[in-house]
Formats: structure tokens, C-alpha cells, sequence
């Protein structure tokens, strides 16, 4: 079985979280990018009304940019999608409470219900694996232009489709360790990708 010493392992680009603590030109985009359509679903799945989704996710960035020190990947169990979640649900919170009617436009009924709203926002985060697979995909193109296009293929029926190493070393006249260390180089650079590196 031939070795193929000439894949390509992507470049070393730093994490999503170092450029945006960095300040790098584009990180905000980026993050917007990865992250907004998430953060939009969760405002939709907490109840945030239609027409106040875009004010929530702006605010749940500014957040995020103003405590972004604070998240800490090394943490075990930590993820930036976690720590975002957590920033997310506090502005859903707050939007509540803060639309919290007074006596005279809706009475105390009106003001409990907006009440449990804000207190019924889960601790938890509450993506389905289709948005995670979505978010998963997004970074995935982002990260692709930086293989060639073999890489990405042996990445592909590796990782994403599942083939055992060895079928995919044959297939591609690999060896073993060629593959575990595509493999093992993509993994890490969507997880640089997604912040959680």
C-alpha cells in the first residue's frame, strides 16, 4: 500500500474564540456566521416573538463580546456553544422580564405569565441534533477551502460517513496513521472552528 505524503492538514488558523478575544478582523462575522442562526432558534424555542428574535441575538453577541474572557475551553466539559447558550438565555430572560407589562396595560395576570416565561427558560440548551448537525455543517464549509480535496474526501468517509480506518486506507492507499492523523488534524481545526479549541 502506497503512502501519501502530500495531503494536505489545512492551515494552522488560531481558534474562533482567540480571534474574537484577539480582536481579528473578521471573527465577528464569523461568529455571527456560525452561531446566529442557533442563537435564533433558541430565541424561537423559548417563545421570544417573531419581531424581537433579531433585537435578542444582537444583544446576546454584545454580551458575549463584553464576557468573552470568561469562557474558558480547558474547563472540563466546557463548550462554546454551551457558554453561548448560557449568555443567550440570560438576555431571554431579561427580555421577559423586562416586557414584564404594568397594572394598567395588562394587570398582574398579564405580568405573572411573562413572569414564568422568563423563569421557564431551560438551564439546559435546548438544540436538537439537527441544529447542532447544522451548525456542524456551517463550520464544515467554512474549514473545507483549506484541504485539498482528497483530505476532505478521506476526512469525509472517515469521520462523517463512518468507514472503518482500515476501509479507508485502502480505498485511498493510506496508511493506517494517515488516516488517524487527517482525521485527528480536521477534527481539531472545526473545533478551533467552533471555539471549543
Amino acid at each position: 500500500m502506497a503512502r501519501d505524503t502530500t495531503f494536505s492538514t489545512g492551515s494552522s488558523n488560531p481558534s474562533l474564540v482567540r480571534r474574537l478575544l484577539d480582536g481579528s478582523p473578521n471573527a465577528w462575522r464569523d461568529l455571527v456566521e456560525l452561531y446566529g442562526p442557533l442563537v435564533d432558534r433558541w430565541c424561537r424555542a423559548a417563545g421570544v416573538p417573531h419581531d424581537s428574535v433579531a433585537e435578542i441575538a444582537q444583544e446576546t453577541f454584545l454580551a458575549a463580546f463584553r464576557s468573552m474572557h470568561r469562557f474558558n475551553p480547558a474547563q472540563p466539559g466546557a463548550t462554546f456553544r454551551g457558554w453561548l447558550w448560557s449568555v443567550a438565555r440570560n438576555r431571554i430572560r431579561d427580555h421577559f422580564r423586562h416586557r414584564r407589562p404594568d397594572a394598567a396595560a395588562g394587570g398582574s395576570t398579564a405580568a405573572e405569565k411573562l413572569e414564568k416565561l422568563a423563569d421557564t427558560t431551560p438551564d439546559e440548551e435546548p438544540s436538537e441534533a439537527r441544529d447542532i448537525a447544522r451548525l456542524t455543517q456551517r463550520a464544515m464549509r467554512r474549514v473545507e477551502p483549506e484541504y485539498e480535496p482528497r483530505t476532505w474526501q478521506v476526512f469525509l468517509d472517515a469521520v462523517v460517513l463512518g468507514h472503518p480506518t482500515h476501509v479507508v486506507a485502502e480505498r485511498y492507499a493510506l496508511s493506517l496513521a494517515a488516516v488517524r492523523q487527517i482525521k485527528s488534524r480536521v477534527l481539531r481545526r472545526l473545533r478551533q472552528e467552533l471555539g471549543d479549541a
